[in-house]
């Protein structure tokens, strides 16, 4: 018979117990566990490109945008409340007309940031050993440039 999973029989305990008391770790193998929807937010597609484009700057909205090509306004918008939501990105909101609010990443955020900018690096300069491994009909959507 198989043994049940240590983290599905144990006693549900608060989240604030378990932090104040010093135990709070991640567990991304655990279904129910926090560290997932953080992991879903830094390694999402727009995710990584939002960090490594405020890596070195304080962006605008409109400079955001205009950086990251393809992203709409509505998945930016989402994309930087989840950041900032889990602390990696600082939104700064000036008292002038019209609106002017900057958005720059945290320690923490610089700390994911890097992590996830060597992932990027290293798919960019594999990239040509990863397509030939692509059915060549899904590389036609693709400008010549973008994979030269």
């Amino acid at each position: 018979m198989e043994k049940p999973d240590p983290s599905e029989t144990a006693p549900r305990r608060p989240l604030s117990e378990i932090i104040a008391n010093g135990g709070m770790q991640g567990n991304l193998m655990a279904a129910a566990c926090p560290s997932r929807e953080v992991l879903n937010h830094v390694t999402s597609r727009w995710g990584v490109l939002v960090l490594m484009a405020l890596e070195t700057r304080t962006l605008r909205f409109s400079q955001l945008k205009r950086q990251i090509g393809g992203v709409s306004e509505r998945m930016l918008a989402q994309t930087l409340k989840h950041l900032e939501g889990d602390g990696f990105v600082r939104r700064q909101a000036f008292e002038v007309v019209p609106p002017h609010v900057e958005y720059s990443l945290t320690p923490l955020g610089l700390e994911v940031a890097e992590r996830v900018r060597s992932l990027a690096d290293w798919i960019e300069v594999s990239l040509p050993r990863i397509l030939p491994h692509w059915d060549p009909e899904a590389l036609v959507a693709y400008a010549p440039e973008t994979v030269a």
